[in-house]
């Protein structure tokens, strides 16, 4: 499938990609933050056959928008990791890196600019596949053992407005008596991880304001309405 005419798409193709396999379905998109000190840096690691990493697409900080793997391929950005008992993520996924320093090289907020090209973007790639909102995720999310990105500053609240992932309302009164947190996160898409750091990702995404790794009634109502909506 061609991406939409509209968006200025500049081809950078990366020899780090293989074939999906024949059973794969494109059903998963997953952000990322690039996490390192500028975005020539991150598409010459994205390229390099030495590294053995790629992503379908890369957003620059200007909102320049590369393409280095055709999405039809398997490109090698998730590792290890699972999501909604999927775990092979990059044969089932499309990845989008996008260009941030992270938290080890002076992490900031995502430029307006930039952030409209990923609304532009994933609208595009949603407009073409089949992906749920409920499998629109951070990298982080499908990793949170090894992965922080794309962060707490990353404004998935705004992409849910333009119909990409989820931001849930949440209800006061949906929440059961004795509701497990660790059992809604199963329920969300959580894989198997340290309970501490799987409630920092899912707080990262959903509650970035306090990403302590401590749940409190907030974090059990946004679990509860995730996992609602997250229901086949």
């Amino acid at each position: 499938m061609a991406a939409n005419t509209h968006l200025n798409i500049i081809d950078h193709p990366s020899p780090n990609f293989g074939d999906r396999p024949t059973d794969s379905q494109i059903n998963i998109l997953v952000l990322h933050y690039t996490g390192m000190q500028s975005g020539q840096e991150a598409i010459d690691r994205l390229c390099d056959p030495a590294s053995s990493v790629s992503s379908h697409y890369l957003i620059e900080e200007d909102g320049r928008i590369f393409r280095l793997v055709d999405e039809e391929k398997r490109a090698w950005h998730a590792g290890r990791g699972a999501w909604q008992k999927c775990v092979d993520v990059n044969s089932n996924s499309i990845g989008i890196e996008i260009v941030n320093p992270g938290h080890e090289f002076g992490y900031r907020p995502f430029p307006d600019i930039q952030i409209q090209s990923v609304i532009e973007l994933c609208q595009d790639i949603l407009g073409r596949h089949t992906i749920p909102a409920s499998r629109v995720i951070a990298h982080s999310d499908m990793a949170p053992d090894r992965k922080e990105d794309p962060g707490e500053l990353f404004p998935w609240q705004e992409l849910a407005k333009h119909g990409i992932g989820l931001w849930p309302d949440i209800d006061p009164k949906a929440l059961r008596p004795g509701e497990k947190f660790d059992h809604l996160l199963d329920n969300i898409g959580y894989g198997e991880n340290d309970a501490i750091k799987r409630c920092i990702a899912f707080q990262r995404h959903w509650r970035p304001r306090d990403i302590s790794g401590v749940i409190d009634d907030e974090c059990l109502l946004i679990a509860k309405a995730l996992a609602d909506a997250s229901k086949p």
